[in-house]
């Protein structure tokens, strides 16, 4: 136990009043209350005994219950002749220890200090051979010290609970992360080239500690490829925390982002540790930081630089050690040009960069994203395979859930129909179907289209597209059947 708890009892001692008169007058009645232990310490242990854990922790019979009553006679001796130094305050924080390690709740604890106030106070009354004012000048000498002594095991409860609770928090937190690197369904999905070179930069980047800046559309999945990218480092036993600089007001996101004191602002009722502070040691995703106001660039920007923040409202210096990965749907190369971003944090988080293609140039992988999104007992054709391999996906991968979503809602049986599909999506997908593929098109969405339009426009005869393609029969069953073309399909 650090020796500055004694200091804190002290300070206790000055908070509460208590001056060397109070000592007098609790070492004047300490006779008359040691006269009447026997009595006091059977009530303050019974009042112990209503807590539902009493039964489970005394199980030792009559002679453990007898050495409780010896210690808790023992420790009135000592609170009532002192002295009230680092040994004292030592031995009454072991004991909140205990009550915390036993499962004993401190309102049980203040429940039985509060009868034995009582119970002293009839003792002194009916022993009392002085005034009047002076027995109520002793109580009040006497329950200071008890209030004291309250306030150190109150103080060690807290302190053990908390850490505790620190303790199993990161045991919970290894955890997650163990079971995240197992759970299958939590992969980003994706065959494309360009996905595998995501795949790539999150097995090279992610055990480094440098800041990760990924840059993307909207809906695109940067926060999945955060979430890899912590699983992918030393931190992966440690919180990940996430901050959307969009979602919240400018006036909030500092107070999140580095915490507050009691008062700082209308609403501020009590201190709050900011979300660097609850990362130390793990990883924080700052989402859309382009959004991030002037004044709060600066304030990030130190902390990366030198790991030191200020709670608003706090001089207070604190320090962090926290892996930063920010994500932005802008061209913050072209902010920063137009000065509505810091030249000075964006190259210190654009230290490595990973870019997320939109969906659209990677169409080929809009088979395994329905078959993902849709689950093993839901079916479809090639006509709503051909509107969604067709249609642009501004809002991206989100917007594919969203889509399937919505036709699994409305489907009549587990199959999913092009009509079922948002309205937008089915008109722009079935006219673009009808045309050749964008010039950013990916190879497989290219390679499809040509063997299909070719099987198409004869009439699907096999033995002749295969000839027109300059591939045996035996190779062209197989590109059929790998991209699921069939006559029916519209050319």
């Amino acid at each position: 136990m650090p020796r500055e708890l004694t200091q804190k009892y002290f300070e206790l001692q000055n908070y509460v009043g208590w001056t060397d008169d109070d000592q007098r007058r609790v070492a004047g009645a300490r006779d008359a209350v040691l006269a009447q232990a026997d009595p006091l310490i059977d009530d303050f242990y019974e009042e112990i005994r209503k807590h539902p854990r009493a039964a489970a922790v005394l199980t030792g019979g009559q002679e453990q219950i007898a050495r409780l009553k010896a210690t808790l006679r023992i420790w009135l001796r000592q609170l009532l002749t002192g002295p009230y130094d680092y040994d004292y305050v030592l031995l009454r924080y072991n004991v909140g220890h205990r009550h915390v390690a036993i499962g004993l709740e401190q309102v049980y604890v203040s429940a039985a200090v509060s009868r034995l106030r009582t119970g002293i106070s009839q003792t002194l009354n009916e022993a009392w051979q002085g005034s009047p004012e002076e027995l109520c000048r002793t109580m009040e000498s006497l329950n200071k010290i008890l209030d004291l002594d309250l306030a150190i095991i109150d103080d060690a409860y807290q302190t053990e609970y908390l850490a505790r609770h620190k303790k199993l928090s990161h045991e919970n937190f290894r955890f997650r992360a163990a079971l995240e690197r197992e759970q299958k369904n939590r992969e980003i999905v994706g065959e494309a080239e360009a996905m595998q070179e995501i795949y790539r930069l999150i097995e090279r980047v992610g055990p480094t500690d440098k800041p990760i800046l990924i840059q993307g559309e909207s809906g695109t999945g940067k926060e999945l490829v955060a979430k890899a990218l912590h699983r992918a480092s030393r931190l992966a036993d440690q919180p990940m925390v996430v901050i959307n600089c969009a979602a919240l007001p400018e006036s909030l996101v500092e107070s999140e982002l580095f915490g507050h004191e009691k008062g700082a602002f209308t609403g501020a009722g009590a201190s709050k540790p900011g979300l660097f502070e609850v990362a130390d040691g793990g990883t924080l995703f700052i989402d859309e930081i382009g959004e991030l106001a002037g004044s709060l660039q600066a304030k990030l920007l130190r902390v990366l630089e030198d790991g030191s923040l200020r709670h608003v409202g706090s001089v207070k210096e604190r320090r962090v050690h926290v892996r930063l990965v920010a994500a932005t749907n802008r061209d913050l190369a072209k902010d920063v040009a137009e000065g509505r971003f810091r030249e000075d944090l964006f190259y210190r988080i654009n230290v490595l960069t990973i870019l997320l293609p939109p969906l659209r140039e990677r169409s080929g992988d809009i088979r395994l994203l329905l078959e993902y999104f849709a689950g093993k007992d839901w079916q479809w054709d090639e006509d709503l395979m051909s509107v969604l391999e067709n249609y642009s996906w501004p809002g991206n991968v989100r917007q594919l859930l969203n889509a399937i979503e919505r036709a699994k809602i409305l489907a009549d049986d587990e199959k999913l129909l092009p009509e079922n599909l948002p309205p937008e999506i089915l008109r722009s997908g079935l006219e673009a179907a009808q045309q050749p593929p964008r010039e950013n098109a990916d190879l497989e969405t290219i390679n499809r289209h040509h063997i299909a339009d070719t099987y198409h426009r004869f009439q699907g005869n096999k033995a002749r597209t295969a000839r027109s393609l300059g591939i045996s029969r035996r190779t062209l069953y197989r590109l059929l059947e790998k991209y699921t073309i069939t006559t029916d399909e519209p050319g």
